[in-house]
């Protein structure tokens, strides 16, 4: 099996983003947190229900004028024999094991001035060897009522994937239409919803009626809520689940996250 993919992913990104850049002298100024369209260096760690995720991101120079960015690297599902609490048994959660579940490396811009944000994501599942790759565009709203603010977002992507015999191909591609959502309930508290729609474009017949959980289409949810324990750490609990897995049996995680 060519598992080439997934490290190339991961060389590139150390090659660019050392741990030694990520360690460096913390900056004075404390982005908040709690922004969805907030660009600083970071490092996180998560307790989920499949073993254990890391993540990374570290701010660069976009070159362009009141544009900030970042690259973000994630690896999830480390340990999730040892360290999960899935419940095995039923099959839509599939084989838990010890190995990494996936990769996920993004790379995020957000323009200071006019709230406008651009997302490359892209996501590698190591047991299917298919790598699902998406470029979207938000836009923040004005805040309502002093406690909501929105950023509704429209973006394409792209899945490849290992058919073994023929190697890595493109079975097609699909849009997606979504929301980040964020509700200050205290100066120290949120909460974030985030829905996401996303169907089928082109591709074959079996990826076009059936890439999403065996159909053209699914509706994804993602529910967070988040407490600042200092102005440069949070801790949170997210939850992810869709219309073919109820909330209970979706996916489920604690994180802590630093600023640097």
């Amino acid at each position: 099996m060519n598992k080439a993919l997934p490290l190339s992913l991961l060389s590139l990104f150390i090659a660019a983003t050392s741990f030694s850049s990520i360690a460096e002298e913390q900056t004075d100024e404390v982005q908040d947190m709690s922004d969805p369209l907030a660009v600083f260096t970071q490092g996180g760690v998560g307790i989920t229900d499949k073993g254990i995720n890391l993540k990374m991101g570290k701010t660069y120079d976009s070159g362009k004028e009141n544009v900030a960015a970042m690259n973000v690297f994630e690896l999830k599902g480390i340990g999730g024999k040892m360290f999960g609490f899935r419940d095995n048994d039923k099959p839509m959660y599939g084989s838990v094991d010890d190995s990494i579940d996936s990769f996920r490396l993004r790379n995020f811009q957000a323009n200071i001035k006019n709230g406008q944000g651009r997302q490359l994501d892209m996501t590698y599942d190591v047991d299917s060897e298919t790598l699902n790759a998406s470029y979207s565009i938000l836009q923040a709203l004005p805040q309502i009522g002093g406690f909501l603010n929105l950023y509704p977002l429209a973006g394409a992507g792209v899945t490849v994937q290992n058919t073994e015999d023929d190697g890595y191909e493109i079975p097609g591609t699909f849009t997606v239409v979504g929301m980040y959502s964020k509700v200050a309930l205290t100066d120290k508290i949120w909460i974030n919803y985030n829905p996401m729609y996303m169907h089928t474009l082109s591709g074959s017949d079996t990826y076009k009626n059936g890439n999403f959980a065996g159909d053209d289409n699914i509706l994804t949810h993602e529910f967070a809520i988040s407490y600042q324990l200092t102005p440069r750490s949070n801790i949170r609990y997210f939850a992810n689940w869709n219309e073919k897995v109820d909330f209970a049996d979706g996916d489920h995680r604690i994180e802590y996250n630093y600023q640097f």
